[in-house]
């Protein structure tokens, strides 16, 4: 599926972006803005950035698997 058909089903949620470049990033998908994807990404410490991605640089978005384990590890 191509991955514009999938930012719907993951507005809000933890996803993982493919650039064309080759880089990957992680963060919170918050939507589209014209022809632009809006992520919230994770900077230091308490600080977080609203990052801008053109369509043209987007490879593929998926979202976060769920975890397996619901047991705490000690």
């Amino acid at each position: 599926m191509p991955w514009q058909h999938k930012i719907r089903n993951l507005t809000g949620k933890p996803v993982g972006i493919s650039l064309t470049n080759g880089q990957g990033i992680s963060g919170i998908l918050c939507g589209v803005s014209g022809s632009k994807v809006l992520v919230i990404e994770y900077l230091y410490q308490a600080q977080f950035a609203l990052k801008q991605y053109d369509y043209f640089m987007i490879q593929d978005i998926n979202g976060f698997p769920t975890c397996q384990n619901s047991q705490p590890l000690y």
